[in-house]
């Protein structure tokens, strides 16, 4: 069997960032920060390439390496691990050698004692240090938004990670990752001062003379990084689907504050009449128990989806004691008929969905949230900026949505986000296949197969 191996898209990218680590190696630079779009070969060229590179030269070099997870540092350290050990390597570096009882995915070590060694963020590497440290995509980035996820990263890295830097004057760490929030690693970093920092946006935003090494290169404004492998129509999709909040940050390495504002006005399409024949009737449940004023209400969106887009019908919201509550779900449901029922399964929403569960017909679905709420929903700001969700040009409860919406997460409340967020993330894990069909009034009329 002839494994095909794919050829490699070269970019001017490429040598800069290893005219930047050849300034690491020489100490030319102790602490670096690259900030690049994701698939452009940070990884490969920093936490496999280089170490390679430089135990190459310098056999008793000791690498620490981490990652968001276990198992992408375990795949940067066998890939490293396979270029030292490969034929090629060998016959350019003679001079290095492999301890065959300490050759592991995560651990590999030279007989001149130098080592590469792979841990996670959040790792304690206890014992282990390292003259250069490398952090390669600090935070998973669906978990970017939450900032206790952010929070543990920050200090994994100030009171753990720096702390196994063998030589504080001469040691060398170096930060890659693309930008998936102002408060991230590298805007952490950055605040404090005295990192060299490296930016390469998927578009330049100006025009941009870049000088380092033997690197000359001037970017105009609009310009792409690597069109050859990612070109107008390439791009412009992934802006579609991350949303301008997303691609701010991941693409352009400019992550946009979140505080507020995070659903534009512009992005929200309006409706006279609601659409006569929708796919489908959802309600989402965010509940709430107690009916004390400073405490959330309870609240039920209700939406009917259509193939293309979302039109929210209706908003309940009120502040009651379970007994009403699981009455308005009742009373809700057989105004709308929807064809789902989605409540949160959290300690509030629980015996609600037992009991309706065991008493009622009613298409009872638990949600269980994986993500905090400002996650939840950055996750679905892409769908309004892509004109996906409609709301009614006039509502009684129009008002009080607009401001939740519009100000969140600085909204005094939450709870009209949260059953949306919830409702757009049900609907975008759904696999669905429609069918249709003319009907007399004109339109058509959908039915999603398997669903009812």
């Amino acid at each position: 069997m002839v494994t095909k191996i794919k050829s490699l898209s070269y970019n001017w990218h490429v040598d800069l960032i290893a005219e930047y680590l050849k300034a690491c190696t020489d100490r030319d630079i102790k602490r670096l920060i690259i900030n690049i779009p994701p698939r452009y070969l940070k990884s490969i060229a920093v936490s496999v390439a280089w170490p390679a590179w430089v135990l190459g030269h310098t056999p008793s070099s000791k690498f620490l390496a981490s990652s968001y997870s276990d198992k992408l540092a375990l795949k940067h350290s066998v890939d490293c691990r396979l270029v030292v050990q490969s034929a090629w390597y060998r016959q350019v570096f003679p001079q290095i050698q492999l301890v065959r009882d300490q050759n592991e995915k995560s651990k590999f070590v030279t007989t001149a004692r130098g080592h590469r060694i792979a841990t996670s963020t959040g790792g304690t590497a206890t014992g282990e240090g390292g003259d250069f440290l490398i952090v390669d995509d600090p935070h998973n980035p669906r978990q970017a938004e939450s900032p206790t996820e952010r929070e543990k990263a920050l200090e994994w890295f100030d009171q753990t990670f720096y702390s196994r830097l063998n030589d504080k004057k001469n040691g060398v760490i170096v930060v890659v990752m693309q930008r998936l929030h102002e408060k991230d690693l590298s805007g952490h970093l950055l605040a404090q001062g005295g990192w060299e920092h490296v930016k390469i946006p998927a578009i330049a935003d100006s025009r941009t003379m870049i000088d380092f090494g033997r690197i000359r290169k001037t970017r105009s404004p609009g310009e792409l990084l690597h069109p050859e492998r990612e070109g107008k129509p390439e791009i412009a999709k992934t802006q579609t689907a991350l949303g301008t909040y997303g691609f701010s940050g991941q693409y352009q390495q400019e992550p946009v504050p979140a505080e507020g504002g995070m659903i534009k006005k512009p992005w929200v399409h309006r409706y006279k009449t609601p659409p006569a024949h929708p796919v489908r009737i959802v309600q989402s449940w965010d509940t709430a128990y107690k009916s004390a004023q400073l405490n959330d209400p309870s609240v039920c969106t209700t939406w009917a989806e259509t193939r293309l887009a979302y039109y929210l019908l209706e908003v309940w919201r009120d502040r009651v004691e379970y007994p009403r509550l699981k009455s308005a779900v009742k009373s809700l449901a057989e105004k709308w008929h929807p064809n789902a029922i989605l409540i949160e399964d959290k300690a509030s929403g629980q015996s609600l969905i037992q009991e309706l569960k065991a008493t009622t017909p009613l298409p009872i679905i638990a949600i269980t949230p994986e993500q905090d709420k400002l996650t939840r929903m950055s996750a679905q700001s892409a769908r309004f900026e892509a004109g996906k969700v409609f709301i009614p040009d006039s509502a009684p409860w129009l008002l009080d949505f607009e401001k939740e919406l519009f100000t969140f997460p600085l909204a005094e409340h939450d709870d009209q986000i949260d059953s949306t967020s919830q409702f757009l993330g049900w609907v975008s894990n759904q696999q669905q296949s429609y069918a249709y069909s003319p009907v007399k009034d004109g339109g058509h009329r959908f039915k999603r197969q398997g669903a009812w």
